[in-house]
């Protein structure tokens, strides 16, 4: 009787019938040059030490001088530095010498978390094989499984690391062993190896050359090179990486891009090493740069394909198009900036493919931006890149998902805003997109996990056992639910002691409702929510309640409301600034007193109708705060 391990039986079930096969062997037919390079990427889940091991490797190679070496070479930026995460992919040229033959070895590093699982499918197009990190003293965690899986759909030689082995902590037999029942490969195959230390990158450089196939393509063919990043220089214009599948390039040679047409020379090409070296030629299977003095960002396009002019190749299909999960709106605070905005958003969106957005208009706000983020990370990364990189100050309006509205016409109207859910009167139904959760964690927190999934409106699915310790808990949850706070919450409850995957599964009807915000009776649209119908009064009393603390005092009264359709569900008072106006009056018949304050009556009735409330930032941030 045939047995297969978790990992085989899934690539069973997609198609994958090579799951034994063995890529070490090169094809005969491939040039000299191909046989020496090697395309590889480091995927782990967040923390597992992905960016110290290609320190490691970078110093061990002697790729980076000691006065340029720094932790987290490859992490360029300060947002990266400061929370101490890998944001956006970093592709290096490592030269390796071994057993006398030279070697050329492409290196990417990507992030671990869930909110940037798109840029490590990029990464993964343009590679042949992977380092797959586990720390040894936490085991196999949720977004190690998911990178995986997305490594083998990929077709990529897997090489397991146990990284961290000198901490004390490391549980070096249990990880090996739970690394074997996932993958099914042999123990002595697994790799042990620590990234702050240097143990094992010997033996890692050599199993990267050993295992992992040498580039496949024909040098001869027609350009077909696979854009996987690009980056705006004020001074250069567009810098766009890419990974050559057939054919060469040739500085000076005219190139075009399938998806727009457009044909541009080749100013200057290279490869990256720890700046980028320039080349006059770079060859199939390659990864490197090309600057063609493009200033125009929308005429790049993350994921086309370049080829030599003329040429009748055909695209590359590298990775999918990005789904936005969390939708919110940008807003510049001077509505004079709104150009400036979107000049800085092309850039950004140049060097973050998973940003997508189009144009908005707010009666509060003005003129905008409604733009699709991966998750809440993602939300906070772009944000602080826009008042870093580019100098806006934004305003980022309540964080949403995606819903579909069914009316009674039956028309199917996507709901990316509060603004666009149609008039109740009008509604047929509505749907809410469902995720597929993954929870690993030790056993002693799986009472606070289901308590804290099931108010969530999550369905428990499966519950297994990985090791005695260690669960692995599978919830249906709907996404508006993990939004906000739940990865925080998550952590909290079990100590840090959980890790957490998900992917989405369609859309499911549900009772949504749109609640609106009113000050003095005008809705402030940027507030609005869609939200289930059993939470939205909790939500809205404690929206209210934060509200009334953020709002600044006036000389009349202010009403903040909460309000589905008609149906107020939730109410508080900001009471006006007392002028004292009969300061003056010392004695004298009271009535003298009692015709001043009747007078400031009447000023405080029509001040009411004509006064602005200003709303701080603080405000349209203070949901995200909300426990």
């Amino acid at each position: 009787m045939l047995s297969f391990n978790r990992l085989q039986l899934i690539l069973l079930l997609r198609g994958v019938t090579n799951i034994n096969e063995n890529f070490s062997s090169v094809p005969l037919s491939l040039p000299p040059i191909m046989k020496k390079i090697r395309n590889f990427c480091i995927i782990a889940h967040i923390d597992h030490g992905k960016s110290t091991l290609a320190d490691r490797l970078l110093e061990h190679t002697h790729t980076i001088g000691a006065r340029d070496m720094q932790a987290q070479v490859l992490d360029d930026m300060d947002l990266e530095r400061e929370k101490g995460i890998t944001i956006k992919s970093h592709a290096i040229q490592v030269n390796y010498k071994m057993n006398g033959e030279d070697y050329v070895l492409n290196l990417i590093d990507t992030p671990g978390h869930v909110d940037f699982s798109y840029e490590v499918s990029r990464a993964l197009a343009a590679c042949e094989g992977a380092l797959l990190l586990v720390d040894a003293s936490q085991g196999i965690q949720a977004q190690t499984i998911s990178n995986l899986y997305l490594a083998i759909d990929n077709n990529l030689e897997i090489i397991p690391v146990i990284n961290k082995i000198d901490m004390d902590g490391a549980m070096i037999p249990e990880v090996t062993d739970q690394i074997v029942d996932l993958i099914g490969c042999k123990p002595e195959e697994i790799l042990l190896a620590s990234g702050k230390s240097g143990i094992g990158i010997d033996e890692i450089l050599q199993a990267i050359v050993n295992r992992i196939p040498a580039p496949s393509g024909d040098p001869e063919a027609p350009l077909q090179a696979l854009i996987f990043d690009s980056v705006f220089n004020s001074f250069r214009g567009v810098i766009i990486y890419y990974r050559i599948m057939n054919g060469t390039i040739t500085r000076g040679q005219k190139v075009k891009f399938i998806a727009t047409g457009q044909e541009y020379d080749a100013t200057e090409i290279g490869v990256l090493k720890f700046g980028m070296e320039a080349k006059n030629h770079v060859g199939c299977g390659d990864v490197g740069y090309i600057i063609t003095g493009i200033k125009n960002a929308k005429e790049v396009k993350v994921g086309d394909t370049l080829t030599s002019s003329g040429s009748m190749a055909e695209r590359i299909n590298g990775f999918e198009e990005v789904k936005p999960m969390v939708f919110a709106g940008i807003f510049p605070v001077e509505t004079d900036a709104f150009e400036e905005l979107r000049d800085c958003m092309e850039k950004l969106q140049l060097n973050d493919a998973s940003l997508t957005f189009e144009l908005e208009t707010s009666q509060a706000l003005g003129f905008g931006f409604r733009c699709g983020f991966l998750g809440l990370l993602h939300m906070e990364i772009i944000q602080e890149r826009l008042e870093r990189e580019f100098n806006q100050t934004v305003i980022t309006t309540v964080p949403n998902v995606s819903f579909i509205a069914y009316t009674t016409k039956g028309e199917k109207i996507d709901v990316n805003n509060p603004a666009e859910m149609p008039d109740a009167t009008k509604l047929d139904s509505i749907e809410e997109p469902f995720i597929k959760a993954q929870i690993i964690t030790q056993s002693e927190y799986i009472g606070n996990i289901m308590t804290l999934c099931l108010g969530k409106r999550g369905i428990l699915l499966n519950q297994s056992y990985i090791t005695p310790t260690r669960v692995e808990l599978t919830f249906e949850m709907p996404l508006t639910e993990i939004v906000f706070d739940f990865y925080d919450k998550l952590k909290s409850q079990t100590r840090g002691y959980a890790s957490f995957d998900y992917h989405p599964i369609g859309y499911r009807e549900a009772d949504i409702v749109r609640m609106d915000i009113l000050l003095n009776g005008d809705k402030v649209d940027a507030l609005g929510s869609l939200i289930h119908r059993s939470r939205a009064q909790d939500f809205g009393r404690k929206l209210c309640e934060k509200l009334k603390e953020l709002l600044t005092k006036q000389q009349f009264q202010i009403a903040i409301q909460a309000a589905i359709g008609a149906k107020v569900i939730a109410r508080e008072n900001i009471s006006a600034m007392r002028k004292d106006v009969t300061a003056k009056c010392y004695g004298g018949d009271i009535s003298r007193k009692r015709k001043l304050l009747e007078k400031q009556k009447e000023g405080k009735k029509r001040m009411r109708q004509i006064g602005n409330i200003d709303v701080p930032q603080e405000a349209f941030l203070a949901v995200l705060k909300l426990d």
